[in-house]
């Protein structure tokens, strides 16, 4: 059922923080090699490792074409999957990017009735067609799930935006206000469709995003939530890197916002890992594309041991009482993302 008449925030729904009760946490299995040319094979596995992980604490549940589910499950078992705990949908797929092309959940205030809203996407501003599978994803979901679907024309993806739970919004000016999304609407019509259609109230625009990065500065790349009114956010200490000078504009605006309190946020910085190359390219290892899940925050390290022992660190130390989880994203990140980007939670 599609709502066309009320906004989701007029109805009363608000998109929940990550950190809040999940029912599940959504993935879409991954079978485009392109997407990771020449490095697919290790890339099921990896998957396989992140819904074992996910499935001690949560549910999982995979959009999966029927012909791939064999395999999927054969590997999700293999690596200690609580099977019980997973479900398999036949959604096909164009790619694995289900933070981008899944739905955005939100949650009435009042009664607790979860629904889906319903973005357009076109593959970060028509990069890598065909994408009419992944556009299907939102419905299909509400569909199976018998769930109320908000359909909206804005182009937004799931990675490009980071909420508290209490009417605070996060976006970058990179991505949201670029011409290959929503050319035709101003950033005050932008910020209004964010209201109606995620129930915030206050939006808060960095600019730039990381080297790298082909969603043009998707914010989980970059900086995060860890609480209402703390931010964690990449810091790059080399003066002579791309993303020196991005990142130290980012933590400048961070330091000027003020809470709806007028107190100033609490801002913990994290360090980028070393950059990373693969044939030449280089890719946007971040450690800020942690996942927050019932009870833990699964965090990507990339292979640098020292970096990725202090960004566990710093990770854990925003997240008291919840276990932090290293998975290797070393292969992974050669398809430009890592575990935000693969997920969508669904809220309980």
């Amino acid at each position: 059922m599609t709502a066309k008449t009320k906004s989701p925030a007029a109805l009363g729904f608000r998109m929940p923080a990550e950190w809040e009760p999940q029912v599940a946490v959504w993935l879409s299995w991954p079978h485009k090699r392109t997407t990771w040319p020449g490095r697919f094979r290790p890339i099921p596995y990896v998957f396989a490792q992140i819904v074992a992980q996910i499935s001690r604490r949560e549910q999982v549940r995979i959009n999966c074409a029927a012909a791939l589910q064999p395999r999927a499950k054969a590997l999700c078992a293999k690596a200690g999957a609580d099977m019980t705990q997973v479900t398999f949908y036949d959604h096909p797929t164009n790619d694995a990017w289900c933070r981008d092309h899944g739905p955005i959940f939100v949650k009435h205030r009042k009664t607790g009735e979860v629904a889906v809203t319903d973005w357009a996407y076109n593959a970060w501003g028509g990069k890598y067609p065909p994408y009419d599978l992944d556009n299907e994803i939102p419905p299909s979901i509400a569909r199976k799930l018998k769930l109320r679907r908000f359909e909206s024309d804005l182009v937004l993806e799931g990675g490009s935006i980071d909420v508290n739970g209490q009417g605070l919004l996060l976006t970058s000016e990179q991505c949201l206000l670029n011409q290959n999304r929503n050319p035709q609407l101003s950033r005050a019509e932008i910020e209004q469709a964010l209201r109606d259609g995620l129930g915030v109230e206050t939006i808060l625009w960095v600019g730039e995003g990381i080297a790298g990065d082909d969603t043009d500065g998707h914010i989980d790349d970059m900086t995060r939530f860890f609480k209402a009114d703390g931010f964690i956010t990449c810091v790059e200490r080399d003066r002579k890197d791309a993303n020196h000078g991005p990142l130290q504009e980012n933590l400048e605006r961070l330091k000027r916002f003020r809470t709806p309190q007028g107190r100033k946020f609490d801002v913990v910085e994290l360090p980028m890992p070393k950059r990373l190359s693969f044939d030449g390219q280089r890719v946007p290892a971040s450690y800020a594309n942690f996942l927050i899940i019932n009870g833990a925050v699964l965090v990507p390290v990339f292979r640098q041991p020292k970096r990725d022992a202090a960004a566990l660190e710093i990770i854990g130390g925003c997240f008291p009482g919840r276990d932090v989880v290293p998975i290797d994203c070393h292969d992974l990140i050669w398809g430009l993302g890592t575990l935000h980007c693969i997920s969508q939670q669904q809220p309980a």
